[in-house]
């Protein structure tokens, strides 16, 4: 369950994070919202793809963890086995909010960090597992919360910088859907349906000029790192493969 509260020294002076890997703070998850800021550290360990959201209707870009509901495959126990942490899976229990500033004009609001006060990490006490306090014993933001709070400022920008790239990539018509399927090693079929990936015919065909302007614009990279980032989805099922040992 979620339940965010605007965080304030006052209110969670006491609380603690539990900062341990595992399926029992939420990191059994299929997949995360990625940004092209980051596309060069996720594609060292995910493969990249697109996803319409179901009520907005929007596409974003997600690094893939497994091929089902609920399946991280780079799970293991309490250890997540890859080199990179995607900075949406890493902000938990915290979350950009916003809130309305009688310094700010037009109506416009400021974001603000707000914490997730039911969340499976949070605790009072100093557990056996690794955990982070959020506050120092002078009331100051502690370290963690700082780099935290530095974290959700970054993911800011990321969801500003994915409205112009998803924005460019339908302009020039580089989103096609495509369903992946898979044999395993002991015998069965799988599909991996309902996201999207990058036209690589329409990609290559592409003038010139649109993409020196793609260059300009910060986005071309990002493409071709989602492109390359295909090759991932074959150490993906290795994952899978050896799971089911």
């Amino acid at each position: 369950m979620s339940k965010y509260s605007l965080l304030s020294q006052s209110e969670h002076a006491k609380l603690r994070v539990i900062t341990e890997r595992g399926a029992a703070y939420g990191d059994n998850l299929m997949y995360a919202m990625t940004f092209p800021l980051e596309f060069r550290n996720i594609e060292s360990s995910y493969p990249i793809f697109f996803a319409k959201d179901g009520e907005s209707g929007q596409f974003y870009p997600l690094a893939l963890f497994g091929f089902q509901r609920d399946e991280n495959l780079y799970l293991k126990g309490s250890h997540w086995d890859a080199t990179y942490m995607p900075m949406m899976v890493e902000r938990n229990p915290f979350l950009i909010g916003f809130q309305q500033s009688p310094d700010v004009e037009n109506g416009e609001k400021r974001p603000v960090v707000s914490i997730n006060i039911e969340s499976p990490r949070i605790t009072e006490i100093e557990t056996e597992v690794k955990s982070e306090a959020l506050f120092t014993d002078s009331g100051e933001p502690s370290e963690y919360l700082q780099k935290s709070m530095e974290n959700l400022q970054t993911i800011h920008r990321g969801h500003e910088q994915n409205k112009a790239f998803i924005a460019v990539l339908l302009e020039n018509d580089l989103l096609e859907g495509f369903n992946l399927d898979i044999t395993l090693k002991d015998g069965s079929n799988n599909r991996l349906e309902g996201f999207y990936t990058i036209n690589e015919e329409k990609l290559a065909g592409l003038q010139a000029e649109t993409l020196g302007k793609l260059h300009e614009q910060g986005f071309l990279q990002a493409i071709y790192m989602a492109v390359a980032s295909f090759s991932r989805v074959s150490g993906l099922i290795a994952k899978k493969n050896a799971s089911l040992d």
